[in-house]
C-alpha cells in the first residue's frame, strides 16, 4: 500500500506526541537531518523547514474531539483529521466525488504543474488529491478552519508531491484585489465542493468565483443539492460560466460541474 505518511507520522489527536503538527514535524526534521549527515538530501530538509515555518501561521483550532478518517484516491492512503464541531472540519460528499472525477480523468484534465485554488478547502481532501496528481495548490478557507486544514496539507503532501500545497485565508467577497491581484495571480483551475447550502453568503460566493476566473480558467464545481436555494445557485451559476455537467453521483445527491466564465 501506497501511504504519504512516513513511520514517523501517525494520525492522532492535536498535542498526543507525534502526532500533533509540532511533533511529527519535528521528528520528520530530525529525520532529514541524520539523512544529510550521512550524505542524504538537503532539498528535502529545506521543504521540511519551509514546512515547518508554514505551520506556525495557522494554529489549529482546539476542538474537543477529532476523528481520524482514511481516503484512498490518486493511488495513496490519505488520512484526514475532521471534527463534527465544525462546518469546515468535515469532508462532505461533494468533496469525495470531485476527487473521484479527479482521479478518474487525471488525463484528460493534466494537473502536471497546473495552477489551482480551491474555495471552501475545509480540511483539505482536494486539495491534497489535486497536489498528489502533481498541481501547484493554494487551499483556501476562512481563519479559524486554516489550522486544521494546514496540518491535514502538511500530513498527507510532505514527500509524497512535487509541490508543497499554499494555505491562504480567503474571505468570500473581501478584499479579493488586495490579497489576490489579477496581475499577480492566475489559476488554471478553481476547484470548490460542497460551497453552496444554507447560508448567507451565496451571492459573495459567486462574486469571489467570477473574480477568480480568467481567460483559460477552468472551475470544477460539486455539490450535494439540498435545498430549493441551491438551485437557486445554479441558475445564477449559469448566467455567468457557460456551464456543462460533468457527472451526476445519485447515491449522494452531488452534481459536478464545469463552468467556464462568460467574457462579453
Amino acid at each position: 500500500m501506497d501511504v504519504c505518511l512516513s513511520s514517523t507520522q501517525q494520525p492522532g489527536r492535536l498535542g498526543e506526541g507525534l502526532s500533533s503538527p509540532g511533533g511529527w514535524l519535528e521528528a520528520e526534521k530530525k529525520g532529514a537531518s541524520q539523512k544529510d549527515s550521512t550524505g542524504g538530501a538537503l532539498e528535502e530538509s529545506n521543504r521540511i523547514e519551509a514546512s515547518l515555518h508554514s505551520l506556525q501561521t495557522f494554529v489549529p483550532t482546539d476542538y474537543a474531539s477529532y476523528t481520524q478518517e482514511h481516503y484512498r484516491f490518486a493511488g495513496k492512503e490519505i488520512v484526514i483529521q475532521e471534527s463534527i464541531e465544525s462546518y469546515g472540519a468535515v469532508v462532505w460528499p461533494g468533496a469525495t466525488a470531485l476527487c473521484q472525477y479527479l482521479e478518474e480523468h487525471a488525463e484528460e484534465l493534466n494537473f502536471q504543474d497546473a495552477k489551482i485554488l480551491e474555495i471552501g478547502a475545509g480540511p483539505g481532501l482536494v486539495s491534497i488529491v489535486a497536489s498528489i496528481l502533481g498541481a501547484q495548490v493554494t487551499a483556501t478557507d476562512l481563519p479559524d478552519v486554516l489550522g486544521n486544514l494546514q496540518y491535514n496539507l502538511l500530513k498527507n503532501t510532505l514527500r509524497c508531491t512535487a509541490h508543497l500545497p499554499e494555505v491562504k485565508e480567503l474571505v468570500w467577497g473581501e478584499d479579493l484585489d488586495k490579497n489576490f491581484p489579477k496581475s499577480a495571480f492566475y489559476y488554471d483551475y478553481v476547484l470548490a465542493s460542497d460551497v453552496v447550502y444554507h447560508h448567507y453568503f451565496l451571492d459573495k460566493l459567486l462574486t469571489t468565483m467570477v473574480y477568480l476566473s480568467q481567460p483559460g480558467t477552468v472551475l470544477l464545481w460539486a455539490n450535494k443539492f439540498r435545498f430549493s436555494t441551491d438551485y437557486e445557485f445554479l441558475d445564477k451559476f449559469k448566467q455567468v460560466f457557460d456551464t456543462t455537467l460533468l457527472a451526476e453521483y445519485p447515491e449522494s445527491s452531488v452534481k459536478l460541474f464545469k463552468g467556464i466564465l462568460k467574457w462579453h
